[in-house]
């Protein structure tokens, strides 16, 4: 089998649309990747964000299962320091029951906000200390193990209880994700959207390194999360690559709001900004599907992962499928069966 690809979707507010018609892109983008063939469809976590509107993956996730098959359903992620994990267990188990054996629990440890909105999620500042041991008793719940004696949560059960459960991952942009993952033998998806790639290979080589087997994997498993775009010509691609640029660089000032159009996007930027635009543009992977697929091979052979998770943004919802819809015939999804 060939390399596989995944999607993760992050509901991107987009400008002149309201949040509600973006979040049934998100749906209706679910649906189009399981008949194209990609293996995954992960969506995000993010509070009083402008930008990204995605704040409940465990609700929009039960809807993607409710309009699915066979395509895996995940959270990238659940940011666990904001929530009792027993309660998390609980709602995973439900989607599981809903879809049995086709859903990821993606954990980070990041707030997937700001500060403020964190303290309002949970006034613990110290919440995030407890990650190691919150996914420790998290990972328990969702396989239907006991807690120790002594614990507070021994003799208590996250149900429903089913044959299948729910596949934990852990999330990360740096050493401590990979670390944790390969201590506890989870699967670990590195985030190299966020990092743009920095890095990613000393983490998937930690991970790969000190990995010790659990019972529920007996080898490493990892993948990447990466930002592509392709289109049916490289210029193309280009000109629609313009709304994320113009984002990243409002970004990098302070200033968030919703994915402009391409022929919007374009401003004056200062010499500083120019030398980041420049950079930006060298490393992303943008491009006709030959293209984006030739750099999405290349990567997965550097950092020796099976599989690749894309993250796409564009202003417009039917160029972001369409560049779903070519990396499928790139990579020959549906005739692999990718989604069996």
């Amino acid at each position: 089998m060939g390399l596989r690809l995944s999607i993760l979707d992050q509901s991107v507010a987009t400008a002149g649309r309201g949040h509600d018609e973006t979040i049934r892109n998100t749906l209706a983008l679910a649906q189009q990747a399981e008949a194209w063939g990609y293996h995954r469809f992960w969506v995000s976590e993010h509070h009083s964000h402008p930008s990204i509107v995605g704040s409940a993956p465990e609700v929009l996730m039960a809807a993607i299962a409710a309009r699915t098959q066979r395509i895996r359903v995940g959270s990238a992620g659940v940011m666990l320091p904001h929530y009792a994990p027993y309660k998390v267990a609980e709602q995973f188990r439900v989607l599981d029951a809903l879809a049995p054996g086709r859903i990821d629990l993606g954990v980070g440890r990041a707030p997937g906000s700001d500060g403020r909105t964190a303290h309002v999620l949970n006034p613990d500042r110290y919440a995030s200390e407890r990650f190691p041991q919150q996914v420790m008793e998290l990972h328990a719940w969702v396989q239907g193990r006991e807690l120790p004696a002594g614990h507070p949560g021994h003799g208590i059960h996250a149900y429903p209880a089913a044959e299948t459960e729910p596949a934990l991952w852990m999330l990360g942009s740096s050493d401590y994700g990979a670390q944790l993952a390969a201590h506890l033998g989870l699967p670990y998806a590195f985030a190299w959207f966020i990092t743009d790639g920095q890095g990613a290979d000393e983490a998937m080589a930690i991970y790969r390194e000190t990995f010790k087997p659990s019972a529920g994997m007996n080898r490493p498993h990892a993948i990447v999360c990466v930002w592509a775009l392709a289109s049916d010509t490289d210029e193309e691609a280009w000109h629609l690559f313009e709304s994320r640029a113009r984002w990243r660089m409002d970004r990098n000032i302070g200033r968030l709001g919703p994915l402009l159009p391409p022929g919007q996007a374009m401003r004056d930027y200062s010499p500083a900004e120019q030398i980041a635009l420049d950079k930006l543009k060298a490393n992303a992977i943008v491009g006709s599907a030959s293209t984006v697929g030739g750099r999405l091979r290349q990567l997965a052979r550097r950092l020796e992962v099976d599989e690749v998770a894309v993250i796409t943004w564009t202003h417009d919802p039917q160029a972001q499928r369409r560049s779903y819809e070519l990396l499928a015939r790139e990579f020959s999804l549906a005739s692999q069966g990718q989604s069996a």
